[in-house]
């Protein structure tokens, strides 16, 4: 099987179009179809459905799609093995990062890596921790800045940065806003305005309400940390967040939690387990600062 074929493959995968994909690839669609239909006949499958608009994954193509994109890191793995045993430090590294995380100064820390390492191409994706965990395992990012509970990831290494405790978040007019803590049984018959469910914060609420058994009607959902505390700040919902966001200006007010009543907000810098782990990745975690760590 060759590596070029393998690469026509992922990228007509991720493209779900021939001519999309030839383009990225900077090939002829003749020659892009040709390589396709070599490895379908090496695999002895059918790799695509086609139309007249898009392609879709057969079955053995989804089966090989995740093991596609880990062969291909792994291969670039060995060219940056070789090129480190030289002195050098090469090829493409791929970033993702949840917003607001404030731990570590992610812009310096690459602005940092670029300097010392010019011959690395830096790609950076921000979206909510969930997929970003996803990514990470099917192969499609290097590297990422997440939030979590701080459970065990199969097939991650997550080395956390910091620990804090998710709090309550409302109107200064609210009936809750003079408490001195509050459990989630207080919050029955409450409106929330939460993030995305993709969000590593929005994630342990989701479970916190669900082990306790009180309803999370979320009625406004956004991604972007200023808005949820507009919102909650002109009373339109009340929310959970972690002390980091809470502490951000705004003219809400702070409850702390009950004890148990919810999981740490951890944030972490997670990359794969596999030996395929990219030596990109490995010297910008040798970059973070020292001061970073729990709460």
């Amino acid at each position: 099987m060759e590596l070029r074929h393998l690469e026509h493959f992922v990228a007509v995968a991720e493209q779900k179009h021939f001519t999309r994909a030839a383009e990225a690839m900077s090939i002829s669609q003749s020659g892009l179809s040709a390589s396709i239909r070599a490895l379908e006949r090496e695999l002895r499958a059918p790799l695509f459905l086609r139309n007249t608009r898009s392609v879709e994954l057969t079955e053995a193509g989804r089966a090989l799609l995740c093991e596609g994109r880990r062969t291909l890191a792994a291969a670039e793995a060995a060219k940056d093995a070789v090129a480190a045993v030289q002195g050098l430090l090469r090829g493409h590294l791929t970033v993702g990062l949840e917003q607001c995380l404030g731990v570590v100064d992610v812009p310096a820390l690459l602005a940092k890596f670029r300097s010392a390492y010019p011959g690395v191409e830096i790609e950076v994706r921000q979206a909510g921790s969930t997929p970003m965990l996803d990514e990470l395992a099917s192969g499609r990012l290097d590297i990422a800045f997440v939030a979590t509970a701080g459970d065990p990831v199969d097939g991650l290494d997550l080395r956390p940065l910091s620990t804090e405790s998710m709090v309550l978040v409302c109107a200064p007019d609210h009936r809750l806003a003079s408490a001195i803590a509050v459990s989630l049984d207080d919050l029955v018959g409450e409106s929330f305005v939460d993030f995305d469910p993709t969000w590593g914060a929005r994630a342990i609420s989701d479970r916190a309400f669900a082990a306790a058994g009180v309803a999370h009607p979320v009625t406004i959902e956004v991604n972007d940390v200023h808005t949820l505390l507009a919102l909650v700040a002109h009373n339109l919902g009340v929310a959970l967040v972690p002390e980091r966001i809470a502490a951000k200006r705004g003219d809400h007010m702070t409850v702390p939690l009950t004890p148990g009543s919810a999981s740490d907000w951890q944030v972490s810098v997670a990359m794969p387990t596999s030996p395929a782990a990219s030596l990109a990745a490995d010297a910008l975690i040798g970059m973070l600062p020292t001061t970073a760590g729990h709460k």
